[in-house]
């Protein structure tokens, strides 16, 4: 507030401090910091009804963890930071520190990571001194190492398990010690999460410390298993194309409509799709239905009338909808008991599915003879010498 006061626009700095002083006291109604973070907007803007400015404040906790700090003063509010936190469905991975002092499980998903599990263990040292108690103290050492291994891998399986199947898409082991190698190669480790190591790391410290520099030295190998993963899956699309099995569905329209009635079970939507979701209602009837149209077609005035009747389609306002359909779809898939998996450019086949099949598409529950519901050519006509 101090900074702010030293602007030079006295009717901008005094908004600015108002701004501030609003977001403090909405702060004063919190105890303590959201386990997910805190989000606040708060400024004047003008009432559509007059020319009069009104005060504007929203603060939500996030549903997922948002984990950076921005403070921002602007004309507008700044959502690109959040909606990329909070959007994007980044697949999960799972990570073991284990050493001589004992083994923590943690998920990273995004930025966001999860402690699940830890605990600590007292191993006895390497015993120095000659005799015949050296034999035994080597033997209770191997015994006690062995057991400590065993218990790793039982809370692994417990841990990273549910329903029978490994819940992350990798793991990476880390450790200070032989421990991390000898969880790979124990027969006691569970060969489904077995197959799922990724990576194996050396890391200078256990626990906490020990995570985070796992994760650094890991970077690399992730974005590939999230690469290959996504390559995997558009080639998986292209190949019910190529046979004409029917079980796949794409282009915007077509797509959204099959969707709506609950014919697919996964969605591949690219994660940057520039359409936007626009709902009308019928001037005389008072019947709802929904268009999906590039931001630069949403002031063409052919789709506010009936097409059948020639009736007025009045925009309805949403509130509390955005407007772009990828965040409509990320917010909404499992009103329609599907999944959802956000693809990019960064790979031939995904630059090949935003080109050539309109950056949405879906795989169906059931064989769908599909008669495009919709002119393609009016859908790809701008994708099409890009494509071929």
């Amino acid at each position: 507030m101090g900074k702010a006061s030293q602007i030079k626009d006295k009717r901008n700095a005094n908004a600015v401090v108002e701004a501030q002083g609003s977001a403090r006291e909405r702060l004063k109604l919190y105890q303590r910091a959201p386990a997910n973070g805190l989000v606040v907007f708060t400024g004047k803007i003008m009432d559509e009804n007059s020319t009069t400015e009104k005060k504007l404040i929203c603060d939500f906790e996030p549903f997922k963890p948002v984990n950076l700090s921005i403070y921002n003063c602007d004309s507008r509010f700044y959502l690109e930071e959040l909606k990329k936190e909070l959007l994007i469905n980044e697949p999960p991975f799972g990570f073991i520190i284990v050493d001589g002092n004992g083994a923590l499980y943690a998920t990273l998903q995004g930025n966001a990571r999860e402690i699940l599990n830890k605990f600590t263990v007292e191993l006895p040292k390497k015993h120095h001194k000659g005799g015949q108690s050296s034999v035994r103290f080597a033997r209770l050492r191997e015994e006690k190492r062995h057991n400590y291994l065993r218990k790793v891998c039982e809370v692994a399986a417990q841990t990273f398990i549910t329903d029978n199947r490994c819940n992350v898409n990798g793991l990476v082991l880390a450790g200070s010690a032989d421990f991390k190698n000898d969880l790979n190669k124990t027969d006691m480790f569970d060969p489904r999460l077995q197959t799922k190591v990724v990576n194996i790391v050396d890391v200078s410290y256990g626990f906490e410390n020990g995570l985070n520099q796992a994760i650094e030295k890991s970077a690399e190998a992730l974005a590939n298993i999230k690469f290959m993963k996504e390559k995997a899956l558009i080639s998986e699309f292209f190949d019910h194309i190529a046979i004409g099995d029917g079980m796949v569905i794409y282009g915007v329209q077509d797509t959204m409509k099959l969707i709506e009635s609950g014919a697919v079970g996964r969605i591949v939507c690219f994660e940057d799709l520039d359409y936007i979701r626009i709902k009308l209602k019928n001037s005389e009837t008072g019947t709802l239905s929904t268009i999906y149209v590039r931001p630069n077609q949403a002031t063409n005035a052919e789709l506010y009338k009936d097409k059948d009747t020639g009736a007025t389609l009045e925009q309805v306002d949403e509130p509390n909808e955005p407007s772009s359909l990828p965040e409509w779809l990320a917010i909404h898939y499992k009103d329609f008991g599907c999944d959802i998996e956000f693809v990019t450019d960064k790979s031939p086949e995904g630059t090949q599915f935003l080109k050539g099949f309109s950056g949405l598409g879906g795989f169906l529950r059931y064989k769908i003879e599909v008669e495009h519901l919709i002119n393609e050519a009016a859908e790809y006509e701008e994708e099409d010498d890009d494509f071929i």
